[in-house]
């Protein structure tokens, strides 16, 4: 059996991905873990431990800084110090410590938002979606080149919107507004958005590990199916429980709201736009994703 050591443990991601492994677990988190062998460190203040990766043969590296409600260029230094230099750290360490196996969960936010209509693939690289996909990119890039330099066996993946179980962020707010009956019914628009269930995330998470064709690449999860953002509403009532409706807010009120200010206009257009990604990459490596979002009940989130 491996022994694992996985940051990022208490996350969405990570609660699922620490079901799904089988060997001797140690995380790495701000406080003791009754059930595992625990790293106390808090990345956002300390630096990992020189014998944080003893004994470790393979390390999954969730833990990052996002979705901060305050202005990000006030907090860059965070930002910075969690997504860049401790991963830095991490993987240094893991390449002294003699781990062999490395697998770094980025985002498509590294990549930036798709350049032409179709579904962007990891060669088709944009400029970083803001701050969290800057400084993941950055990450990202400095892990490559340990790879080149090194024998441990590197992997990164960039995960599109990933739901299921638990889920946070915009999807949860979604979820409750459909549930209370404040989140009004999205237009049919045509856009294309990626996501993907986190446990076949987690498969992915697990394949790339793996897999000695993954060593020293990018990958990019999704489901496969890109989905608008009235087909995602529509499945949220699903999952609710609730009618669909069979009217909706014409797009053009969303576009005359747009006009305000630049700050709405982006709410509008990460609500509406299109951010659709290929993960065909992936699937050359045998992946191929178990659930699909219209399938999804209560008990999937």
């Amino acid at each position: 059996m491996s022994n694992i050591l996985i940051t990022g443990f208490t996350g969405f991601i990570g609660q699922r991905l620490v079901n799904a492994i089988n060997g001797q677990i140690r995380v790495l988190s701000r406080k003791k873990q009754s059930n595992y062998d625990t790293v106390v460190c808090d990345l956002e203040k300390e630096l990992i431990p020189n014998n944080a990766l003893n004994n470790i043969d393979t390390v999954y590296h969730l833990a990052g800084f996002a979705h901060d409600v305050r202005d990000a260029l006030e907090i860059e230094g965070l930002y910075k110090k969690v997504n860049i230099d401790s991963t830095i750290r991490l993987a240094e360490l893991a390449v002294k410590s003699g781990v062999k196996r490395f697998v770094f969960v980025s985002s498509v936010k590294a990549g930036g938002l798709p350049i032409f209509e179709r579904c962007a693939s990891e060669e088709e690289q944009n400029e970083p979606d803001g701050i969290y996909g800057e400084t993941k990119r950055e990450a990202e890039l400095v892990l490559l080149d340990i790879a080149e330099k090194s024998d441990m066996h590197v992997s990164i993946i960039r995960s599109s919107l990933v739901y299921g179980p638990n889920v946070k962020g915009n999807l949860e707010l979604m979820l409750s507004g459909i549930k209370k009956g404040w989140f009004l019914p999205l237009p049919e628009t045509g856009n294309r958005r990626s996501m993907i269930h986190v446990d076949d995330l987690v498969r992915a998470i697990l394949l790339v590990a793996k897999d000695n064709c993954a060593n020293g690449e990018i990958f990019i999860a999704t489901d496969g199916t890109p989905h608008s953002s009235r087909e995602i509403y529509n499945a949220m009532c699903n999952v609710v429980g609730k009618s669909i409706p069979k009217w909706s807010v014409p797009k053009i009120l969303f576009d005359m709201v747009s006009l305000v200010s630049p700050h709405i206009k982006y709410k509008t257009s990460k609500l509406l736009g299109c951010e659709c990604y290929s993960s065909s990459k992936l699937e050359a490596l045998g992946f191929k994703a178990i659930k699909t979002l219209k399938e999804m009940n209560e008990t999937d989130f």
